[in-house]
């Protein structure tokens, strides 16, 4: 027995280095070196996939922060959705690569240049997202296509050249709820899914016979132009109703013809022209509705559009407010392809890219209703007058009493507030100092363009913040939603704009000329300190100083460079005039009323500013970490800083 020990030991020690060896030769690729290998199998003329550089970066993900372009990543550093659309990428999606990202749930390729059969993407089992809409995909999509994917919950083909049924795999799909095969030439029936969707969308293929039940909640265009489909929401599918009248008319004789005329004289009469009344209802809903469908984006309707008795005057008609720019209709921006941008303070925005090319930004303003149709329209006239490189300018209106859209001009760059605190990409660098001076420089000169055209408005902007400040093509700040408060409905504009959390407003219910240079102070401040003012997000009353305040406790107590932004680039020596700007916005801010500086004295003093010292200064190259920091043995004296932010 003893001598068979060894032997049995052996034969399970080899056992266990088999088993070990299989694992790792089967799984044993890092998702880095995975990635890279499906990037092998794409063809990217654009180099949008440059950062994918295991020199560059050696992994993906670091917990749950991305290192490489369109990778998100689980808090195990694993990566969780792969997000590549609008990158001109073709050629093989190797979808056997992708299947060893055990932790995948998202892969979004849309509007790229992908050709060919779909690939296996059955093999994606527990994926939940899967965008592949705006390629050229072609040929019949296989039944057995999506079997086992049972995690599935969005899928989107639209805008490819599939043909043929659609697969009949996807009807075991339970857990799906989003389905968009749109701009196809898919044949045949729909297939009874026997539940509904939360978005179902098969406009515009070659489909046939009668919508199932399960699906008839859903709008009527999401089956427009497919001509051999019926019933409700289209209109009704034909029968041989007619022609059983007939038959049996010429077999009981002409009593019988008699009550069957008189039988079809009641139904005529009784749904007169049914089916073009739905098509005429369906056409007023395209028109009135600002229904606007992203890629990959859920429809956005406006049910209340539908409401009987809305004129024609008031409805169906964008108003332009400039001359320097092309017109176009209501339904160009109905029919463009959009995506929602968010809901902020005064309602939703959309992005709007009409057909002609150009981007427009539409924003739904739901609180307006308290002004009369010529006081808004004259009030629109008069922002469409306006003309500054420091404004966003308005383009065009649509007015409802219940509510009105303001169309502008898409700006690329986004908003300040996400420069300042969103999660940067790899390889985008925080703004430094420089671009900070600068940004301020033009707000303050937007603002002081403002006051001059509105001398006789309280609040000439009354929403100055990070948000609202659009950053142009070489970062130049554009103004946004400004001299919208005498428009505003007043229980609206209190709760939601930030002159009304001003102090004057928290303490006696009041504005001035000098509660648009409190917001600007608060800016200021925001962008010395990268610290976002929290109190903006809460409606209602509420005192915005904890940012002033935290600056005048550090300033007063402990002064150290932590009241800078450390991602901040400095220049050398340049402790000198951030401590400038820094008193310029607690100046601003300031609680007493009195003492708080002026438009004009802000602007002042903004002006003189400098965004480099001296050229034997300021380098083109930034200082290291810490240069940028102000000497923390130097403590601000009264002459400094002889104000109070607390009241």
């Amino acid at each position: 027995m003893a001598d068979k020990l060894p032997v049995a030991t052996w034969f399970l020690m080899l056992f266990f280095v088999s088993t070990y060896h299989f694992a790792t030769s089967s799984q044993g690729l890092t998702e880095a070196e995975i990635l890279t290998n499906f990037r092998k199998s794409l063809y990217d003329d654009s180099s949008s996939l440059s950062s994918w550089n295991v020199t560059v970066n050696p992994i993906p993900c670091s917990n749950n922060t991305a290192k490489w372009v369109g990778v998100r990543c689980n808090k195990d550093g694993t990566v969780f959705k792969l997000l590549l659309p609008n990158m001109g990428l073709k050629g093989t999606i190797d979808i056997d690569m992708l299947v060893l990202l055990k932790s995948m749930r998202t892969l979004n390729l849309m509007n790229n240049r992908f050709e060919g059969p779909l690939p296996q993407v059955k093999k994606l089992a527990v994926l939940k997202n899967l965008y592949l809409s705006y390629n050229g995909f072609s040929g019949e999509i296989p039944d057995d296509t999506f079997a086992g994917m049972n995690a599935l919950k969005e899928l989107y083909l639209g805008h490819n050249q599939f043909s043929g049924e659609i697969p009949s795999s996807l009807v075991d799909l339970k857990n799906l709820m989003k389905l968009n095969l749109e701009s196809n030439q898919f044949t045949g029936r729909i297939p009874d899914f026997g539940h509904g969707f939360l978005e179902f969308n098969v406009a515009s293929n070659r489909l046939n016979g009668a919508i199932p039940r399960s699906l008839r909640d859903q709008n009527a265009r999401s089956f427009k132009g497919n001509e051999g489909l019926c019933g409700y929401p289209l209109p009704p599918c034909k029968t041989s109703s007619k022609k059983k009248i007939i038959v049996i008319g010429v077999l009981v004789g002409s009593a019988a013809v008699l009550v069957g005329l008189a039988l079809f004289t009641f139904i005529r009469k009784r749904n007169p022209g049914t089916p073009i009344f739905k098509d005429a209802q369906e056409a007023k809903t395209q028109k009135t509705n600002f229904a606007v469908q992203g890629v990959g984006k859920k429809m956005v309707e406006s049910p209340e559009h539908n409401k009987p008795g809305n004129k024609r005057t008031e409805n169906g008609k964008l108003h332009f407010v400039r001359n320097d720019r092309d017109t176009f209709e209501l339904h160009d921006l109905l029919r463009a392809s959009a995506e929602v941008l968010g809901s902020g303070s005064f309602g939703s925005s959309y992005k709007a890219v009409l057909h002609s090319g150009p981007a427009m930004v539409v924003k739904r303003f739901r609180h307006m209703h308290h002004v009369g149709k010529e006081e808004f329209y004259e009030h629109m006239r008069k922002l469409g007058r306006l003309s500054h490189p420091n404004l966003l300018p308005l383009v065009a209106f649509y007015y409802r009493k219940e509510e009105k859209f303001l169309v502008s001009d898409f700006v690329r760059n986004g908003s300040l507030a996400t420069l300042l605190h969103a999660k940067r990409a790899p390889g985008v660098q925080a703004l430094d100092w420089s671009t900070r001076v600068k940004i301020i420089k033009g707000v303050a000169k937007g603002l002081a363009y403002l006051y001059k055209e509105f001398p006789n408005v309280t609040l000439p902007h009354g929403h100055l913040k990070s948000s609202n400040v659009l950053l142009g093509n070489k970062l130049e700040p554009l103004l946004t939603d400004y001299a919208l408060v005498p428009i505003l409905n007043k229980d609206h504009a209190q709760q939601v704009t930030v002159a009304y959390k001003s102090p004057e407003f928290i303490k006696a219910e009041r504005t001035t000329r000098k509660t648009d240079v409190w917001s600007l102070g608060i800016l200021i401040l925001e962008i010395l300190t990268g610290k976002f003012p929290a109190n903006y997000l809460k409606q209602g009353r509420g005192a915005n100083a904890d940012l002033a305040a935290w600056v005048n406790s550090v300033v007063r107590e402990e002064w150290t460079g932590e009241v800078f932004d450390k991602d901040m680039k400095g220049p050398r020596n340049g402790e000198g005039e951030m401590l400038k700007l820094l008193k310029i916005g607690m100046c601003c801010c300031e609680w007493n009323l009195e003492r708080r500086w002026d438009l004009r004295d802000a602007i002042d003093k903004i002006e003189e500013l400098k965004e480099r010292e001296s050229d034997a200064d300021y380098s083109s190259s930034y200082a290291s970490e810490g240069d940028h920091e102000v000497n923390s043995s130097r403590a601000p004296t009264d002459d400094d800083f002889s104000f109070s932010v607390t009241g």
